[in-house]
């Protein structure tokens, strides 16, 4: 799934790996480390790396690394990580948690509102919660939104992404509710880009504030509108301050 052009930000993204080859993002403060699995939701305008910039303007550094590639399904980081004669494995899903020191690994695949789609995304979630646990960590669950044509999934989308948190006990990460309420209260947000379903800069940024404030347990009101991002080349993240405004209140509502 390709990504969007930025609308409401002036940005300079790093490029996910075609092989979804988890990168680390230097230069945070000696905090927690969070483990991204996903595809092109958690990959466009960086959204680890925009949690890690919030989570240190809110004084409780994390260390966010990802292994997304586009269209991938948890099912799919799965099978990566299966092995076997002549498979490569560098920089699977499943290779990543088992290396360790993570405090949470938040996964997240398509919306997956149908009931076929809703099965497998907690089927794979508790295998992957398994993994998660031996490695001494915690699983959270990052629910995404329906596509542009679907915008009447967003119930099903939700009641998907709480099912799969609910069976492993796990947290949920309501963005795709922060992003349906924003909507509503303003539409003039670009909270999307061309296609309709990947996010616009300001929408990652009401995504990230949302799961900044329940992996940090911190109030996001002092997050700043400007956020430099690390990485190589670093990347200038900016939303209008008076947009800045709504989403931090949104985000605040839908993350209590």
């Amino acid at each position: 799934m390709p990504l969007n052009r930025p609308f409401t930000a002036i940005v300079s993204l790093m490029v996910a790996s075609a092989f979804g080859v988890a990168l680390t993002m230097p230069g945070s403060a000696a905090g927690e480390r969070v483990l991204f699995i996903g595809n092109s939701l958690t990959s466009a305008n960086d959204l680890p790396a925009m949690v890690q910039a919030m989570s240190q303007s809110v004084g409780r550094p994390l260390t966010c690394e990802r292994v997304a590639s586009d269209g991938f399904s948890l099912e799919d980081h799965w099978h990566r990580g299966e092995g076997g004669p002549g498979v490569n494995n560098a920089g699977s899903a499943r290779r990543a948690i088992e290396r360790g020191g993570w405090s949470t690994v938040v996964l997240q695949q398509g919306p997956s509102a149908l009931p076929e789609s809703r099965a497998l995304l907690v089927e794979y979630t508790r295998r992957f919660d398994a993994e998660i646990r031996r490695a001494g960590a915690r699983t959270a669950l990052y629910m995404v939104w329906p596509t542009a044509d679907r915008r009447f999934d967003f119930d099903g989308v939700r009641a998907s992404y709480e099912a799969a948190a609910r069976s492993i006990g796990g947290l949920f990460l309501p963005a795709g509710e922060a992003l349906r309420r924003a909507e509503q209260r303003e539409r003039r947000l670009r909270l999307f880009g061309t296609d309709g379903f990947h996010p616009s800069p300001a929408g990652t940024y009401l995504a990230a504030l949302v799961i900044t404030r329940l992996l940090t347990g911190r109030s996001i009101d002092g997050v700043p509108s400007t956020l430099t991002l690390t990485g190589s080349p670093a990347s200038r993240i900016v939303v209008p301050d008076a947009d800045a405004v709504i989403l931090r209140r949104v985000a605040a509502e839908s993350a209590p």
